[in-house]
């Protein structure tokens, strides 16, 4: 018998490293004053992202902001190619020190990639969310990686989207 939904996502949810989430919850409350979060993804990803960023921002009281405005999008990816526009908003609206959250499920997404690429010249600290193949090029690109385990789309981004808001939860408890 088939294992539903909710007890894969509940499996992936118990198989998180906790120890990570407690380094990432850190490597947010140890950037300056004058640093944001940026965090970044395609698809259902890029609502993972608009999620999160106004969850930090709001309820956790730490500035991050998220690439998801159609103008911008749609202007970088014309005038440097899809596979860049990320790559080129960092160099745009990071600045050293900021904390850079990449998702992608499959983790191999040319797009993120040259982000996560480009991160450490820009002097962003970064966090990596993936899936699907452990051997996906995102997986050791950050300070702090985490990879499901999983193929399906859909518990890989719930997954994804728990882990981010365990993080703004320890933010707003002050448990790390």
């Amino acid at each position: 018998m088939k294992k539903n939904f909710l007890k894969k996502v509940s499996q992936k949810i118990n198989e998180i490293d906790k120890n990570k989430i407690k380094f990432a919850t850190k490597l947010i409350l140890k950037k300056k004053k004058n640093n944001k979060i940026i965090i970044a993804g395609n698809g259902a990803s890029a609502n993972i992202a608009g999620h999160v960023a106004v969850d930090f921002t709001k309820s956790a009281k730490v500035r991050a902001i998220n690439f998801n405005e159609a103008g911008l999008l749609t202007c970088f990816s014309n005038d440097y190619g899809y596979e860049n526009w990320l790559k080129k908003a960092l160099e745009f609206y990071s600045i050293p020190g900021d904390v850079l959250i990449l998702i992608s499920s499959s983790g191999n997404s040319k797009n993120i990639i040259n982000a996560a690429k480009v991160a450490k010249k820009l002097g962003l600290k970064l966090i990596t969310l993936s899936g699907f193949s452990k051997r996906n090029q995102l997986q050791n690109k950050g300070a702090v990686n985490f990879y499901v385990d999983s193929n399906n789309y859909n518990i890989i981004e719930s997954t994804h989207l728990i882990i981010l808001l365990q993080i703004v939860e320890n933010i707003i408890n002050k448990s790390i």
